[in-house]
């Protein structure tokens, strides 16, 4: 008799995109007539920088020729994508990473969802809450915790980010092996300065800990006082892996590409006490499970590094930040107290009530739809996520009609 992972059915009935879809629909087939304005999920809006295209097109008509034509390419990303990442995005800023620490894939949710299979069953998981909740899932799913009760798994060490540490977690109070890091964090918009980021690398270092590191949004980081990647603390390369992606930075989230960067340095240890560098073993897991990303997608995500891509991308990212700023400055003069959409493209809005509440009031007298913070954590709960990823004009009409609504 087959069985199943029965670790599955720990998981909580609903993923929390796929129950916000349902009420959406509802409501639609309810009132055909009324426009519905999204600014909920972080999908972009806006069409991929004409760089991108254009090098899209052109590796697409190389495909059509004999000489020009390419199968399976290297699991781990054609080297001149690879050497423009660890050029642009980490050389140029100080950090010491190279080509081939890079690993390019299909999405940073895969990687951070895939990551964990390389480490042990029982180690020991520190996670944020309110948290981006591939993060919790997976490990749920690869059996790290227990039960599910009074709204957290049991096994699981919490970060909690709240208004009282401004949404960047403290240090855990005991000890842990894998943690955890989102900056500029979904789904706060919170962001992490390097001397608090340097007691994070730090605390790893003595705890021999592995610090999973999430810089997804870190093109809209504005301040130039914030550290754009982990790599930028001295000591990170022995104790962090990072994941980034075009998806939001380029207008990638239907195209698909990102990259996770694993150091030769890093290293976790066996049953022995013995370290082992992880570089070889995510190499493995990425050459048995991924086929790589295609090699036109490849050479469009190459294009954003050229001039003409990085001043596209720039105007795509600064279009986005001013919606941010028009919801923020909205929500701040209806009294609700936010953080975010300086540095991000999320504001974290608190709802003075039960977030589902505050979604479904939005909906229905707003047509607007929000992500209940509640759908993102126990310290979710009494929040909603605002996203800026939608046209200026449709911001300013929602944040219109949400004045109307909440006056």
């Amino acid at each position: 008799m087959l069985k199943i992972n029965e670790h599955y059915l720990k998981l909580q009935a609903s993923y929390l995109f796929s129950d916000i879809a349902k009420r959406v629909t509802a409501f639609q087939a309810d009132h055909p007539e009324r426009e519905v304005i999204k600014l909920g999920i972080g999908d972009v809006t806006q069409p991929l920088p004409s760089a991108c295209i254009a090098a899209f097109h052109k590796a697409i008509d190389e495909m059509a020729t004999a000489g020009g034509f390419r199968g399976y390419g290297p699991e781990q990303g054609y080297e001149f994508l690879r050497q423009a990442i660890a050029e642009h995005d980490f050389q140029a800023r100080g950090a010491d990473i190279q080509a081939d620490e890079v690993f390019v894939s299909d999405g940073a949710k895969c990687d951070t969802g895939n990551i964990q299979e390389l480490f042990a069953g029982d180690a020991k998981i520190a996670i944020p809450d309110p948290v981006y909740p591939v993060y919790l899932d997976t490990n749920v799913m690869a059996g790290r915790t227990g039960d599910f009760q009074d709204g957290r798994y049991r096994g699981i060490v919490y970060l909690e980010s709240t208004r009282a540490n401004n949404y960047v977690p403290d240090l855990p109070k005991e000890p842990v092996d894998l943690i955890y890091l989102c900056f500029p964090n979904n789904p706060t918009g919170s962001t992490i300065t390097r001397e608090q980021l340097k007691v994070w690398v730090d605390f790893a270092r003595d705890a021999k800990a592995l610090i999973l590191f999430d810089a997804a949004y870190e093109a809209f980081i504005r301040d130039p006082s914030l550290p754009h990647s982990i790599f930028e603390i001295k000591g990170a390369r022995e104790v962090a892996i990072e994941f980034r992606s075009y998806s939001k930075s380029a207008g990638f989230t239907g195209t698909r590409c990102a990259y996770t960067v694993v150091p030769k340095e890093c290293v976790a240890h066996d049953s022995a006490g013995a370290k082992q560098a992880i570089h070889p073993l995510w190499n493995r897991r990425h050459c048995t499970k991924f086929n790589g990303v295609s090699y036109p997608v490849q050479r469009a995500a190459e294009a954003v590094y050229s001039s003409e891509g990085r001043a596209q991308c720039t105007a795509l990212i600064d279009g986005y930040l001013a919606n941010a700023k028009i919801i923020r400055q909205a929500m701040n003069e209806l009294g609700y107290h936010t953080v975010g959409g300086d540095n991000a493209p999320y504001v974290w809005i608190e709802a003075k009530g039960d977030s589902w509440a505050f979604f479904d009031l939005l909906l229905n007298k707003a047509g607007v739809v929000c992500t209940p913070g509640a759908g993102f954590g126990k310290c979710g709960q009494g929040y909603i996520r605002l996203s800026a990823f939608n046209s200026e004009a449709n911001v300013v009409k929602a944040m219109a009609r949400i004045r109307e609504a909440l006056a």
